[in-house]
């Protein structure tokens, strides 16, 4: 397993690491397929959480340049080659029944910017500063990073942001909602990763339909929708984390959750 991507199980957490650090965590083939490797670990583990985060200064600062420039005779293949293998490992990442969590430091830019907001809840540094990046080489966004943007921060904002090429700062960013939570670089790590406990404790059945409701609500009208809340509520009801969360609030305790 290559080490250019980490994954750790804790405390019902499972823990995305980008470990290229004297790169900036660069999106390289090997890369593309440490992170699938890893996402297929998360696939099947049994945790209730995920937390993606990266070691160093930067968080990720997109493709790898050096190797668009080692394959400029042939860089559309190259490309295609490593979306075929990340673009199947960002649905399957960005759609995990369990909650997904990132902390973001440093630099955010090209592709990375995908991996960081197909998070559930994305927290960030108060130092980060986000960059497209795509307008100033001649090519387009990839990895869902026009996707996210577009969600978190409407069209408008994500085309200014992608073809000016401008640089925005965290605080910018807590604004147009592409973050959720700002915190101080050195508390950072610690925040993301009591929320991201916080959430493996919660009931697993509950949250993934809170999930689903939620990434499918602009898809469904309301009628349609409706009926989907009255579907996942009547199951949620059903099963045993239901009764033992009712039970817990009337005495007045913590409710001890199972995963299903």
């Amino acid at each position: 397993m290559s080490d250019l991507v980490l994954w750790k199980e804790r405390n019902g957490v499972g823990h995305v690491l980008l470990n290229q650090p004297e790169l900036g965590n660069v999106i390289s083939t090997p890369m593309a397929h440490a992170l699938a490797g890893v996402v297929q670990q998360a696939l099947v583990a049994d945790v209730g959480a995920i937390l993606i985060s990266a070691s160093g200064k930067q968080f990720c600062v997109g493709g790898d340049i050096r190797e668009f420039v080692q394959n400029r005779d042939r860089l559309p293949q190259t490309i295609h080659e490593i979306l075929a293998v990340l673009n199947p490992t960002m649905h399957t990442l960005a759609t995990l029944p369990i909650p997904v969590i990132s902390a973001i430091q440093g630099a955010l830019g090209g592709g990375g910017i995908g991996i960081g907001l197909c998070a559930d809840i994305v927290l960030a540094s108060t130092k980060v500063f986000l960059r497209g990046g795509y307008s100033a080489i001649g090519l387009s966004p990839d990895l869902g990073s026009s996707y996210y943007l577009t969600r978190r921060a409407g069209a408008s904002r994500a085309k200014y942001l992608l073809m000016s090429n401008r640089p925005a700062s965290a605080q910018e960013c807590l604004r147009m909602g592409i973050f959720d939570e700002l915190h101080e670089p050195d508390a950072l790590a610690a925040q993301a990763l009591q929320l991201a406990e916080e959430l493996a404790a919660g009931s697993t059945n509950s949250l993934a339909h809170i999930k689903k409701l939620c990434d499918e609500a602009h898809d469904h009208a309301l009628q349609a929708h409706l009926e989907a809340e009255r579907y996942a509520i009547s199951v949620c009801a059903g099963a045993a984390n239901s009764l033992e969360g009712v039970n817990a609030f009337l005495e007045k305790r913590t409710p001890a959750f199972v995963r299903c």
